[in-house]
């Protein structure tokens, strides 16, 4: 079993150096949340943020008031800052008809 272990901390120094060359932030403090204004209802809306996810993100997220979606769109600066955009995720609203 001791080999197995030995593999097991090899690999965890790899995922750690990976994730330090893809998201360096120094001392690892980075944003866990950010408030965004629904670009739909205009409600202010607090998003959970995955810092683990690398220093430039973007996904599709519902919105929690309207349920309308999203491109969410996350960039870090190197002191773990997050800076949150959201921008309408339908092409074509239902009222442009």
């Amino acid at each position: 079993m001791a080999n197995d272990d030995r593999w097991d901390d090899a690999d965890e120094g790899l995922d750690d150096a990976l994730l330090d060359d893809e998201f360096p932030l120094g001392d690892g403090v980075a944003d866990l949340s950010g408030e965004v204004h629904c670009p739909y209802c205009g409600e202010a809306v607090e998003i959970t943020l995955d810092p683990g996810s690398g220093s430039s993100q973007q996904y599709i997220e519902d919105c929690q008031v309207c349920c309308r979606p999203w491109v969410v769109s996350v960039s870090y600066d190197e002191d773990g800052t997050a800076h949150v955009y959201v921008d309408p995720s339908d092409d074509h609203d239902e009222h442009d008809d």
